[in-house]
């Protein structure tokens, strides 16, 4: 099952000694059911900074992974507790990132649904502050 969608995007990042920055967008995608969940894909834009890059949620029981390709290449998992390395891969070289989701829900259907993440990150072994990612998804 595959299905277009319309999404809602908020993304609010609070780095150390910065004020918290956000951003929210409205997006055409799709979601689309896999063998034990959901998949939500939508192409990045220039009011992300990631223009040229396709991003994929996967999102399965007490699991969402979010992977990029394209303009920018990267896959970070997010499980509860759990911390997991990642490379960040640029076209001006690669970071490792460290990602531990604090908190994650998803309550995804055919019908659409809503998906939430927060996580800590460290750049380079170094905290660098918390992202949060919240999507509505509604039928096109």
């Amino acid at each position: 099952m595959e299905k277009k969608v319309i999404l809602t995007i908020r993304a609010e990042q609070t780095y150390e000694g910065q004020e918290p920055d956000s951003v929210e967008l409205v997006s055409e995608g799709v979601l689309a059911q896999v063998d034990d969940g959901w998949q939500i894909c939508y192409e990045e834009s220039d009011l992300t900074g990631l223009q040229g890059a396709t991003t994929i949620f996967e999102v399965t029981p007490g699991r969402i992974v979010l992977s990029r390709s394209g303009a920018l290449e990267s896959r970070m998992v997010f499980e509860e507790g759990v911390r997991h390395d990642s490379l960040y891969q640029l076209d001006v070289g690669a970071l490792m990132v460290c990602v531990c989701a604090k908190r994650i829900d998803a309550s995804l259907s055919e019908n659409g649904g809503y998906m939430d993440v927060t996580y800590a990150i460290l750049v380079e072994q170094a905290a660098a502050g918390t992202v949060r990612y919240h999507i509505d998804v509604k039928p096109a």
